[in-house]
């Protein structure tokens, strides 16, 4: 019965990798392919989970966290780097409040 759960288990943490490699491919957006980036790290570290919890073992735990710090660097990346593309095309603000905050 508990091989059944954990064949139903990779099932859908395989669907899950699926979804999150087209999001990968298919884009549109770097924030997309960022999200689905991070969402298949977090599958890869929830198989890590189990596959610990089926052998019985905590041999994989310092890989789960070199995996999760990498996830949080990454998406810290792409967002300053994201956030500094948005900045330069952005129109300077020409509102009469702006102006009056300068010096």
């Amino acid at each position: 019965m508990i091989d059944v759960v954990f064949l139903g288990i990779g099932v859908l943490f395989a669907a899950a990798s699926l979804a999150a490699l087209y999001r990968i491919v298919r884009g549109p957006a770097i924030l997309d392919r960022m999200i689905a980036s991070d969402m298949l790290v977090t599958t890869i570290i929830c198989v890590l989970g189990v596959e610990m919890v089926y052998n019985g073992h905590t041999r994989t735990v310092p890989i789960m966290v070199v995996l999760a710090v990498v996830a949080v660097f990454a998406s810290m990346t792409v967002a300053r780097y994201v956030s500094k593309q948005s900045a330069e095309r952005r129109p300077p603000d020409r509102s009469p409040i702006a102006r009056e905050r300068k010096p």
